[in-house]
């Protein structure tokens, strides 16, 4: 709500998700038998990859302790993998119902034409990104992914730069 306020940057609001969930001391569920579950994980995964993603780009960008920049960028790819994981786990929960996949217009040229939403349409704000490729081809041969480019349904969260 903070950061929908504009009370929050999108830095701020991503180093309060981390703190928030290194001092709950929750980790994610093993077995996941609920939406619910499904979505902790996918967030859980997601606040420790977008967060170590961007201690990465902000060591590389200011060329001090370089040998942290390849420590935090894999720390977040692995994390971003295990978010796609999580992903998968609930859309194969859901048997892929009320889903559709595109992929979204980005201001990011590297983001261009890789990034993709999948969005489960029965679920209030239950929007996920991914770039991964194995997911995208799931997705495909579960024929829930639009080959067109979309407007994100949180288009100005996605192509804020942090």
């Amino acid at each position: 709500m903070q950061y929908a306020n504009g009370d929050l940057s999108k830095r701020e609001f991503l180093e309060q998700n981390f703190d928030l969930v290194r001092k709950s001391n929750l980790k994610p569920f093993l077995r996941v038998d609920s939406y619910e579950k499904g979505m902790f994980n996918y967030q859980y995964y997601n606040v420790l990859a977008k967060y170590y993603t961007m201690l990465a780009k902000e060591i590389k960008n200011t060329r001090k302790h370089q040998r942290y920049y390849s420590y935090y960028l894999n720390k977040g790819n692995n994390y971003y993998h295990e978010k796609d994981r999580a992903a998968l786990s609930l859309l194969k929960l859901i048997e892929f119902k009320g889903v559709e996949a595109y992929f979204v217009k980005m201001e990011s040229k590297s983001l261009r034409d890789k990034l993709y939403e999948i969005v489960l349409l029965d679920y209030k704000e239950a929007i996920f990104h991914s770039k991964a490729t194995w997911l995208l081809e799931i997705l495909r041969e579960e024929k829930v992914f639009i080959e067109e480019k979309k407007v994100s349904l949180i288009d100005d969260y996605i192509n804020e730069t942090y």
